[in-house]
């Protein structure tokens, strides 16, 4: 199994953000001599949530920084982005990075984000499978071209030349079971940010491989989980961690996308975030906190080895990415979390078998 470090440089009030992004930096500086297979960053803007307004230009200063690791996006944003700058970009990363980017994708989720760009959030789907089409056809042609709705490119030709598409490094991020269609016909695999109970994770993947043998004429690919890690040698202490840090993750995730809002009611293209927030309301988000912290990796190293192994038993993931890092937890405290992770659960989770991809 491939094992990722993602960081999320969440804010705090306690330091500047200049502060905590250098210290964010220095713990993804960890990951290459540690044995990490793979570095991952997320996008976001506005708001302390997670302070990465471009995952790419993160992603290539790691490229330079890292000789062996992967590098990866979870995700570029496509809606808030010139699909046609997205495709110079991704070519030209991943020839800095000599072939060692994976293009992870998404359409987005915060009102905040779409209001501060001035694009309709109800226009995020159509707009996500547009610059989609015209992102992939572009690094695997080596030019860009659309008439779409939304967009309109006459030809032009990428320069730097992409030296490669995209095949076998193509993820987008998905939880609806709308959106996870929607990734089979693109030819993606799936990015998994755990949400919801994994046996329904497990349903939805079943329909996505259904889909994406039909259209590709192959087996769909495994997918990508990431996990929210607390690991310590002292169970208690990881239960603390736990319900500590994952829990104001997640209130922070409640704030940011205005989980248990109504808006997603009157939104297009949101139906299942719309029960979700209906499901909040009935809960209540003391509830659905607690839920959430339970679906991530906490404990000691044997247990967080367990537990990855039992979400693997339902999705089938052939990769991991911890998160290791968030809700102002103290440097000193995110670093020995990432280094007991390291050290105890990692190699052990490298040594597991790819799962075998089957029709």
């Amino acid at each position: 199994m491939d094992v990722g470090l993602t960081t999320i440089f969440q804010g705090v009030d306690h330091l500047s953000d200049a502060e905590l992004w250098r210290n964010e930096v220095r713990l993804a500086e960890l990951a290459e001599p540690l044995g990490f297979d793979s570095v991952w960053g997320v996008e976001h803007h506005f708001t302390p949530y997670t302070m990465c307004p471009d995952v790419l230009q993160f992603l290539t200063y790691m490229a330079g920084r890292t000789e062996r690791v992967k590098i990866g996006s979870m995700a570029v944003i496509l809606p808030w982005h010139d699909p046609v700058r997205v495709a110079e970009q991704v070519a030209m990363l991943d020839i800095l990075s000599n072939g060692r980017f994976i293009f992870g994708m998404g359409r987005g989720l915060g009102r905040v984000e779409f209001d501060g760009f001035g694009v309709p959030m109800s226009e995020s789907r159509d707009r996500f499978v547009e610059a989609a089409e015209m992102v992939v056809a572009g690094l695997r042609d080596g030019f860009v071209e659309y008439d779409g709705e939304h967009y309109q490119q006459p030809r032009r030709d990428i320069r730097p030349r992409p030296e490669s598409g995209v095949d076998g490094r193509l993820y987008a991020a998905a939880v609806s079971p709308e959106s996870v269609e929607i990734m089979a016909r693109l030819g993606a695999g799936i990015l998994i940010n755990p949400q919801k109970e994994w046996w329904e994770v497990g349903e939805d993947l079943d329909n996505y491989r259904r889909i994406f043998l039909e259209i590709n004429g192959r087996p769909a690919p495994p997918p990508v989980v990431a996990g929210w890690v607390c690991c310590h040698e002292d169970e208690d202490t990881a239960r603390a961690m736990a319900e500590d840090y994952i829990a104001k993750y997640y209130e922070s995730v409640l704030v940011h996308y205005e989980l248990a809002g109504r808006h997603f009611d009157e939104t297009a293209g949101y139906e299942y975030y719309s029960k979700v927030a209906k499901g909040i309301g009935k809960v209540g988000e003391d509830a659905a906190t607690k839920a959430f912290v339970d679906l991530q990796i906490w404990g000691t190293p044997d247990q967080c080895f367990e537990r990855i192994m039992d979400i693997r038993s339902k999705v089938g993931n052939d990769a991991f990415n911890a998160v290791c890092s968030f809700s102002g937890m103290p440097v000193d405290v995110a670093e020995a979390n990432l280094r007991l992770f390291a050290s105890e659960v990692m190699p052990r989770l490298q040594a597991v078998e790819p799962v075998e991809v089957a029709a």
